[in-house]
């Protein structure tokens, strides 16, 4: 398997996640990243067969329809979403690429389509979670109980093992375990729903 964080231009990461054998590739939320996105596809001849969309902001789906003109891919998003997409899916979904399975779990909150990537040991959390703190809500779509649903009752109750991936760079470093985010990031430390809603709509 083939795992590559990008962080180009700004804080956007953008993932590519690839069989090198069956020579197939996903791209998960392409922005900004457009150069190394490429050059990694060529340079290790994968065909580029999903563009995964963690959600339609378009800091994470600037390239998508660059990408999928130009190699053809299929776009994925949770069935809700607004993006013009392909492929529906939904908590539970499983998308393949050659054979790593990436399981979906839809975590809405920062947004009602918001979806988390689960594969090999590795979560990719697009704006539900970060290092050390977790995605807004004040935005349209944005509900702060979802999100605590979501983290509390999806993303907690996975591994502490499981390693994370975010959609931005505003931790203190690019990716952290589960273990570690229970332990120090404080959007996970909140005793209750109450609690957490304060300390989301705190100033």
């Amino acid at each position: 398997m083939l795992f590559k964080q990008i962080k180009a231009v700004g804080d956007n990461f953008t993932y590519v996640i690839a069989d090198t054998s069956a020579r197939e590739a996903a791209v998960v939320d392409p922005s900004f990243n457009i150069k190394p996105i490429i050059k990694i596809l060529e340079e290790n001849r994968l065909r580029l067969k999903y563009i995964i969309c963690t959600h339609h902001h378009f800091d994470h789906t600037a390239e998508v329809d660059f990408l999928k003109t130009r190699f053809g891919a299929k776009i994925v998003a949770h069935k809700v979403s607004d993006i013009d997409k392909d492929i529906g899916v939904e908590d539970g979904s499983i998308v393949e690429v050659g054979s790593i399975k990436i399981n979906v779990i839809h975590t809405p909150g920062h947004t009602e389509d918001s979806i988390c990537l689960l594969f090999d040991n590795k979560l990719l959390t697009g704006d539900t979670l970060f290092v050390g703190g977790c995605g807004r809500t004040d935005l349209p779509g944005g509900n702060a109980e979802k999100l605590y649903q979501s983290l509390y009752n999806k993303i907690l109750k996975l591994d502490d093992s499981i390693e994370i991936y975010p959609g931005h760079d505003y931790g203190s470093s690019p990716s952290s375990t589960i273990g570690l985010e229970k332990s120090f990031n404080p959007a996970l430390k909140q005793k209750g729903m109450d609690d957490f809603l304060t300390f989301i709509n705190a100033p």
